[in-house]
Order: C-alpha cells, then sequence, then structure tokens
C-alpha cells in the first residue's frame, strides 16, 4: 500500500511567494504616496488657519503685522499686539513674512523629514504655489505657483 504525502510541493510555495511579491511592489507605493497626502493636508489647513489670523489682524489693526517676524508659532513664543500667533505643526514649519499692506505666510516641510522638499506658500491675495525639491521631486511630484499640490502630477487643491 503506498502512503500518501500531505504538503505543499517547491513549486507551490515559489508561486505563492512571487505572488506576494508582486502584490507588495504594488501595494508599498501606493500606501507611501497616500501618506504623503494625508501629511500635505496638515500644511495646507496651518495655511488656511494663518490667512485667517492674519486677515483678522488687519480686521482690528488696518494693516498687517509689522513687526519682524510679523508672527510667532505657537506654543514656543507669545504673541505680543504687533505679531499674529500660528499653530506649531508636526511635519512642516510655517513662518511669515509681512509688511503693512502685504503678507506671505510658508509652510515648509521639516528637514530630515519625510515632507522634507515640501513647500507650500498662501498670500494675503490668496495667492497659492507649491515648491518641490529634492526626493519628493525625483519621485513625481511637481510644484506649482497657482495651487496647492496636493497629488503626484500637479493636481491641486
Amino acid at each position: 500500500m503506498a502512503r500518501q504525502e500531505n504538503g505543499f510541493t517547491l513549486i507551490e510555495v515559489m508561486i505563492v511567494v512571487a505572488i506576494v511579491a508582486i502584490l507588495a511592489a504594488i501595494a508599498i507605493p501606493s500606501y507611501q504616496d497616500y501618506i504623503t497626502r494625508g501629511r500635505i493636508v496638515e500644511a495646507t489647513a496651518g495655511l488656511g488657519d494663518g490667512r485667517a489670523k492674519m486677515e483678522q489682524f488687519f480686521q482690528d489693526n488696518r494693516q498687517y503685522p509689522t513687526a519682524t517676524p510679523g508672527c510667532v508659532v505657537a506654543p514656543t513664543a507669545a504673541t505680543t499686539g504687533s505679531t499674529v500667533q500660528l499653530t506649531q505643526l508636526q511635519n512642516f514649519l510655517l513662518s511669515c513674512a509681512s509688511t503693512a499692506n502685504t503678507y506671505t505666510i510658508t509652510a515648509t516641510g521639516n528637514a530630515g523629514g519625510p515632507m522634507a522638499g515640501f513647500v507650500y506658500t498662501v498670500t494675503e491675495s490668496n495667492v497659492r504655489a507649491t515648491t518641490i525639491t529634492g526626493t519628493p521631486a525625483a519621485k513625481g511630484w511637481t510644484g506649482s505657483t497657482t495651487c496647492w499640490v496636493i497629488r503626484k502630477g500637479g493636481l491641486c487643491s
């Protein structure tokens, strides 16, 4: 009487490993792009909040802050009557430059962090711009002078 073997053959195991490797090669880059797009929301929301605060300052004072710097990032610095307090972000550093009639708020990806190379700006005229350099540019991200880029290929919000 012949004994029946149970289990998998080597070829079956190799096929399964090959299928898993192909799926991983497709899924991992897509997941990384998804995470990056989620972090971009932090910058655009911070810029929107900063813009609202600058406009509120203008409504109260009939000019934008003229102190140097015109804004400070909470909670590391206290505001004075001549500055605007911006929210501290996890992956971006907010900064601003302003005169009595203009301002530019910038969200710059933290150096060495996952968002390094991304720079988003907004002005008093709501002109939005994106500058992308370094690793993100090599991975297919492109900048824009007219909008905030939220996806590869220059898709804007």
